[in-house]
């Protein structure tokens, strides 16, 4: 139990430490609705289910044989993030927001958003470092089968909660009415910070 309870612990830390993720999930609330916000944390929940089962299939071995396989998805994920950055960027310089005609951001329809959090998460630099690394390192030899994928179905639980939490808030009322009047710097400051995040990524360590 102590090992759940050390993981659960760990894993909200993460979460709560803004990133590609948070940022996603709070412009698509404030911006769009809590539905989609919802969709999108569907997507970033699934996600950490792809990096948090890799983990446990032994992804911080793979990744220490095969150097160019981790720059590989380093850089691509780089890529994504700077295309989606680049377009929240654009969307920012469009006519101005006002409650009758709301700003229309990122992708449409409910799915398109699941999409986007998905690939979002799949793109997170924090997602990669933390289950190749931190989250690898507690899943020893001793840890039994059924104990990992319990740890698997906490964590992917813990993030949807979390995020979930998130959308909700940032959905509310107050939070939207502050968006109608800071759009574009809403906008123009998140899609600073993807493209940022992939910048980082693309160039970061290269030879």
């Amino acid at each position: 139990m102590s090992l759940f309870l050390t993981i659960a612990l760990v894993q909200i830390i993460a979460l709560m430490t803004p990133g590609p993720d948070f940022f996603f999930v709070s412009q698509t609330a404030i911006s769009r609705s809590r539905r989609q916000a919802f969709f999108g944390v569907v997507g970033i929940a699934l996600g950490v289910a792809v990096w948090a089962a890799l983990a446990l299939l032994g992804l911080q071995l793979l990744l220490q044989r095969l150097v160019w396989l981790e720059r590989l998805i380093t850089v691509a994920g780089g890529v994504y993030l700077v295309w989606m950055g680049s377009k929240m960027l654009r969307g920012a310089w469009k006519a101005p927001v006002t409650a009758d005609r709301p700003r229309p951001t990122l992708q449409q329809g409910d799915l398109a958003t699941l999409r986007a959090g998905f690939f979002t998460n799949l793109a997170n630099p924090k997602a990669v470092i933390y289950f190749a690394s931190v989250f690898s390192a507690f899943l020893g030899n001793g840890v039994s089968h059924a104990a990992r994928w319990g740890i698997w179905t906490m964590v992917v639980a813990e993030t949807f909660l979390w995020f979930g939490i998130v959308a909700a808030l940032f959905a509310m009322p107050v939070m939207r009415q502050g968006y109608l009047k800071l759009a574009r710097w809403i906008d123009g400051f998140a899609g600073a910070v993807f493209v940022a995040f992939g910048l980082h990524l693309v160039f970061a360590r290269r030879a």
